[in-house]
């Protein structure tokens, strides 16, 4: 199946996907950064993965940019787009025109923690687990419908860096899964829900 991975970062996520890509029946033909920097550009370079830069900042506006981003992909016309530490709200226009082909990574238990600094927020927020959740894009940010979450336990001496580098492990395991699901077409969006082997997904 013929994927497309959206970065912003490091991109560790990304080497993950690459490494099990053999065994996922993915072959990513694009990694798409906004930021210039992101050294997951690096790690798909030495993959011999094609690599497009397209930065945010030279964009006026959401819409603009992801018009823009829209016409990229398109053009590669992937089946799958793959979310990695991808840091951009996307627009509406935008998620509805692939609705049912992306995919993301969050790092919290969502619907608990959208958005930023979710590991910190556990902290503050004096919980006793933390987790990752991968979920389907929908216009809703980080609202889409979930596939699969995983938990770990917090530490009385953990920090967010702790806590990160911890679920960091995780994602790397969890990702790839539910990838898997979808590039083997067992996992689809269907009335804005989830199913997998044609059973809704229900985590409880």
């Amino acid at each position: 199946m013929i994927g497309v991975v959206l970065i912003s970062g490091s991109g560790s996520n990304l080497q993950s996907l690459i490494d099990h890509s053999k065994n996922i029946n993915l072959k990513i033909s694009c990694v798409i950064s906004n930021n210039p920097n992101a050294y997951g550009l690096e790690r798909a370079k030495k993959a011999n993965i094609e690599t497009k830069i397209l930065d945010h900042n030279e964009f006026s506006s959401r819409e603009s940019y992801d018009n823009s981003l829209k016409e990229i992909i398109d053009k590669i016309n992937p089946e799958v787009i793959i979310l990695a530490g991808f840091m951009r709200i996307l627009t509406a226009n935008f998620v509805n025109h692939f609705l049912g082909k992306v995919l993301n990574i969050h790092p919290s238990l969502l619907p608990k923690y959208p958005g930023l600094h979710t590991h910190q927020r556990v902290l503050d927020a004096g919980d006793k687990v933390h987790g990752v959740s991968v979920h389907f894009v929908t216009p809703e940010l980080d609202g889409g419908p979930i596939i699969a979450q995983k938990q770990i336990e917090v530490y009385s001496r953990d920090d967010a860096n702790s806590l990160a580098k911890r679920l960091l492990k995780e994602e790397h395991i969890i990702y790839p899964k539910v990838v898997q699901w979808f590039t083997e077409s067992r996992l689809v969006l269907k009335d804005n829900e989830a199913y997998l082997d044609k059973k809704l997904i229900c985590l409880d």
